[in-house]
């Protein structure tokens, strides 16, 4: 709590230097929060933006903390692009002052129909954060990303919004793609067990049946009853594999793995997977088409 009021105090003493500071002929700089914004963010806007990413590889976004150095970051940008929906727990009072500060702050979440978005069962009125699960969300963001860019650099308006449809047809490929990987598994083998609540919309887009661990924040700990019941439920349903995550610790899952063994039941981890970040940047799981594709392909090949 001290860390998030040294911090919010710095934003009220720098934000009025933050103009004095600005060049007319830089670049727009932008700030994202988690490594699926940033990818999205950076194909649109290429080399005419410069794009800063504050988590990288295996953070999980539900814990992230705002360190001393990001305040310069934040204050330092143009405009701040951030998934929302609550995923960035620990930002949102950091980003609701700033917004009083007259910084901008773009949630991409906002730019999805409520009606489509997935209910929690665990915090009243909020929503499933992990949008990105969806292509076709993914879809209506990176139009959005477009409109919010356009308008922040109308000089390149041309140049993002060709970028961004480039983006969109690689959008719709990855989809035809998934698709015709996911239906070489039959329906009654799509169950993804996985260490949190992180694939709903993956399962309601591709017809499987997703149960996690933990509840939709990482934040929420698993307790024994939890590990028993999802251990019955493998057993029943004979589920093969169940999976890591690279932002979630992987004793969860192992503790998991331990209680279905000793009923006498075999149950493999089939792989880790993306969850809340992409892989190393420069690798194929670095972006979020080559995630997406990691994944499904880790889940088939270990569910068949």
């Amino acid at each position: 709590m001290r860390k998030i009021t040294i911090i919010l105090l710095s934003i009220l003493i720098l934000a009025s230097c933050k103009e004095q500071n600005k060049s007319k002929n830089q670049k727009l700089k932008v700030v994202t929060t988690t490594s699926m914004v940033t990818d999205l963010v950076q194909n649109i806007g290429k080399d005419l933006i410069e794009v800063e990413g504050l988590m990288g590889s295996g953070v999980d976004p539900h814990l992230y903390k705002a360190s001393e150095g990001d305040v310069s970051k934040l204050l330092n940008a143009d405009v701040i692009f951030y998934n929302g929906l609550h995923l960035e727990g620990k930002l949102v009072e950091v980003f609701e002052k700033m917004q009083h500060q007259n910084s901008k702050t773009i949630a991409i979440g906002e730019s999805l129909d409520k009606k489509t978005l997935i209910g929690s069962e665990y915090f009243a009125s909020n929503y499933d954060p992990h949008i990105w699960f969806d292509i076709q969300n993914w879809k209506i963001i990176t139009e959005y990303v477009i409109e919010q860019l356009c308008a922040l650099d109308p000089k390149n308006a041309d140049a993002f919004k060709k970028n961004g449809q480039e983006y969109l047809f690689q959008l719709d490929d990855l989809q035809i793609k998934l698709d015709n990987i996911i239906s070489t598994l039959p329906k009654e083998k799509r169950i993804l067990v996985t260490a949190h609540d992180a694939f709903n919309y993956f399962g309601n887009a591709f017809d499987f049946n997703v149960v996690g661990l933990q509840g939709l924040s990482t934040a929420t700990e698993a307790g024994v009853q939890d590990v028993q019941k999802l251990a019955n439920f493998i057993i029943e349903k004979k589920v093969k594999a169940i999976f890591v995550e690279s932002s979630v610790p992987k004793r969860t899952i192992e503790a998991l793995q331990a209680a279905v063994r000793s009923k006498k039941h075999n149950v493999i981890i089939g792989g880790t997977l993306f969850s809340d970040a992409l892989g190393n940047p420069g690798t194929k799981e670095g972006t979020y088409i080559g995630m997406f594709t990691y994944n499904v392909d880790t889940i088939i090949n270990a569910l068949k």
